[in-house]
């Protein structure tokens, strides 16, 4: 009998910690399939005139598992980095230490904010918890009080989702939250363990790239730059599903006896043929995200500044975060020069993602002029990168949608949708390769153990996010 085919859909950090476990493994066949020339998705990197960039910022957090941290430490080795965080936060018009250290807020924190924040902690300890409500908005003035909410997470969920934060569901606040009450927000303050993260000396993307590598050196076929065009279910119990793909002008389908699937939700219920109820199709297309443009700005100089990230909650910066890849690597090369990364969450087809380079360039420089660190000449460049599905976004009542979704993929045979994508969660990149390795251990000889998936999925709905 010949060993069961494996078809992973996506070259994200989802998809190939999944087609590097199984391929270690080596009692099925596995085939990956990316729709780009390269691996990583929204967690990648590509090159530019001497420089590796990122899409976006990224960093392997501390709270990787164990497990998963020491197969990431084998397949980068010495080209894996410990590195110290130097990012800033501008809270009230004062920079401010990101993370958060007790030294920095009681020197820096501007004095209006700091009086309403121990105003609103003193309100909490005395009165009677507030009911939180259904709403990021409800949820976090309950735990948190006026004075952060209007002043610093308000703002920056309008930037992040589009959205009024009463518009969004509670569910936003305890997931993307980590410092959701004034005691773990204390906590961080006080910890000085999230100052250190990973990062591979090639940018972001060569995590993936690694993982990819060693898929292939043990078995696994990677198909980049081509695209899924169909999913037909099984017809039958024990058949296959079929799997039409397309690269160039050359199309071929692929019978695969398991479908892991990392691809957004809504194009997942698209693709799959006959189609779903009418129903589930319209809640799929209910299920939304927030687009990105990134826009890099290279500037002549070795370094723009010591700080790898730049963050703006207030909504007179048009961006949410400036990074500066050179600092995270910590090298020195290409010597004269260096990249700002700026986000700027948008909706596909907006007034910001319709903007060409140089409009972008310009907004850029803008904000960085409006809070008081303008750059010193034009840049060499202008250039931007563009994310359709960058956040998933949870709006009050998405949970109706969401699992009639879900209900209709629970009833395909040997389909699994997971990851940040396919499992509509804002999650870091540890969590997605936790998710495939747990996906792994679910495949066996003799199926996929939807038990022991579903604990695994009370266990994801816990992830929260790491600054």
């Amino acid at each position: 009998m010949s060993a069961p085919h494996v078809v992973v859909l996506g070259g994200g950090p989802a998809g190939v910690g999944a087609a590097y476990g199984l391929a270690a493994r080596g009692d099925c066949r596995v085939t990956l399939v990316e729709r780009g020339a390269a691996l990583g998705g929204n967690a990648g990197s590509f090159d530019h005139g001497g420089f590796r960039l990122d899409y976006g910022s990224h960093r392997l957090h501390r709270a990787t598992a164990p497990e998963i941290l020491a197969d990431i430490r084998r397949l980068l080795g010495d080209d894996l980095r410990a590195r110290r965080r130097r990012g800033r936060i501008r809270l009230a018009g004062r920079w401010v230490r990101f993370p958060l250290s007790a030294p920095d807020l009681l020197l820096r924190l501007d004095r209006s904010f700091a009086l309403g924040v121990a105003r609103d902690l003193l309100r909490s300890a005395l009165a009677a918890p507030r009911p939180a409500g259904d709403s990021f908005a409800s949820t976090l003035l309950a735990r948190l009080g006026p004075t952060i909410c209007e002043r610093f997470y308000f703002p920056y969920a309008r930037k992040l989702w589009g959205l009024e934060p009463e518009e969004l569901s509670a569910t936003q606040a305890r997931r993307r939250v980590s410092a959701g009450t004034f005691g773990k927000l204390l906590a961080k303050v006080l910890s000085r363990g999230a100052d250190v993260f990973f990062y591979p000396r090639r940018g972001f993307g060569q995590l993936s790239e690694a993982y990819g590598e060693a898929a292939v050196a043990r078995g696994a076929e990677l198909r980049l730059g081509t695209t899924v065009e169909r999913l037909v279910p099984p017809a039958r119990a024990g058949a296959p599903w079929t799997v039409e793909v397309r690269s160039g002008d050359e199309r071929c389908a692929l019978a695969a006896d398991h479908v892991l699937s990392t691809l957004p939700l809504p194009p997942l219920a698209r693709l799959v043929d006959p189609p779903p109820p009418v129903e589930v199709l319209a809640a799929a297309a209910a299920i939304d995200y927030r687009a990105m443009v990134l826009v890099y700005l290279e500037l002549d100089v070795d370094r723009f500044s010591a700080t790898d990230a730049h963050y703006f909650p207030e909504e007179s910066v048009r961006s949410t975060r400036i990074s500066e890849p050179k600092n995270y690597r910590g090298g020195d090369e290409p010597r004269g020069r260096t990249v700002l990364c700026a986000e700027l969450p948008c909706a596909v087809g907006d007034e910001v993602w319709s903007r060409d380079d140089a409009a972008l360039g310009e907004l850029v420089a803008a904000d960085l002029a409006r809070v008081g660190l303008p750059l010193a000449r034009p840049p060499v460049a202008a250039f931007s990168r563009r994310l359709t599905h960058a956040y998933p976004i949870f709006r009050r009542g998405y949970e109706t949608a969401l699992d009639r979704v879900e209900a209709w993929l629970e009833s395909l045979p040997a389909l699994v949708s997971y990851g940040r994508q396919g499992a509509f969660a804002h999650d870091n990149t540890h969590h997605a390769l936790a998710m495939a390795y747990a996906a792994v251990g679910c495949l066996g000889a003799g199926g996929f153990d939807r038990g022991r998936w579903a604990e695994h999925r009370r266990e994801f709905a816990r992830h929260v996010v790491e600054d």
